[in-house]
């Protein structure tokens, strides 16, 4: 079908307008499933939490997202096991062994200095794309508005592609309170003066991101979404749904 006028979508190699799933263990032969017919609207697949380091098919897993032009990389646990471990070098030998070009640089669980996470990119982005996250997943420990902003701007000047905003798989901590609901006045906050391009809201319920497309429009940065869900999300940021169905006035121009 292709005769409504539905909002324009960034298309191809996206620089925004990303859908980013999040991949706990999805089998090989369903995630090529899911790929053949929906690889066009995927973008980014996070392998989540650890799970990279325990997946038997972990190779051809990688292979296959990269066959369908989608980005794999590994969860930021991962990465915060090796650091309280003294093992990056090893971790980033192995991605590297694997053909994974992007790496996740993120404090959910540890608490990370900045210094030392910008420390950290600095060496990383020689070899990888880097994505940081702000934000905790802690659902008690709460970050002030202001230092939200400072992390943000500090990562993005330091070279990172994208900053993700915590909101863990639960959709529960993070930009969203303990009931899933977003904290408006932090999103307000951080999108006032940073480029929303450059930002990953992680929205892991159909109910979140479709706050975040009517906040922002059809091609906000979304992540941690279910593959299941993928199919869904792309119908509601086409403005196919009856809670985005008047998205059209809010499209983002493209380039």
């Amino acid at each position: 079908m292709d005769f409504l006028d539905v909002p324009l979508r960034t298309k191809g190699e996206r620089s925004y307008g990303i859908t980013s799933i999040a991949d706990f263990g999805t089998p090989i032969a369903l995630l090529e499933a899911y790929l053949r017919d929906y690889h066009a609207y995927i973008d980014i697949a996070k392998i989540g939490i650890g799970s990279a380091y325990v997946t038997p098919n972990l190779q051809e897993k990688i292979n296959l997202y990269k066959k369908y032009k989608v980005i794999p990389y590994c969860g930021g646990t991962l990465f915060e096991k090796c650091y309280v471990q003294e093992k990056l070098d090893e971790y980033t030998e192995s991605l590297q062994k694997l053909g994974i070009e992007w790496i996740e640089i993120s404090n959910g669980t540890v608490d990370i200095p900045l210094h030392k996470r910008l420390s950290i990119i600095k060496k990383c982005k020689k070899h990888f794309n880097v994505i940081a996250e702000v934000g905790s997943k802690d659902q008690d420990k709460e970050m002030p508005l202001s230092e939200w902003e400072y992390e943000i701007n500090l990562l993005l000047g330091a070279g990172c592609k994208y900053v993700i905003t915590e909101g863990r798989d639960s959709g529960t901590a993070g930009i969203y309170n303990s009931n899933g609901n977003v904290n408006t006045e932090l999103i307000e906050r951080i999108s006032k003066d940073i480029d929303v391009n450059k930002l990953i809201f992680e929205a892991p319920t159909p109910k979140q991101q479709m706050f975040f497309i009517n906040q922002f429009g059809t091609n906000v940065n979304l992540g941690n979404v279910k593959i299941n869900d993928v199919l869904v999300l792309e119908t509601q940021r086409l403005g196919l749904r009856s809670e985005t169905f008047f998205l059209g006035e809010k499209t983002w121009n493209l380039p």
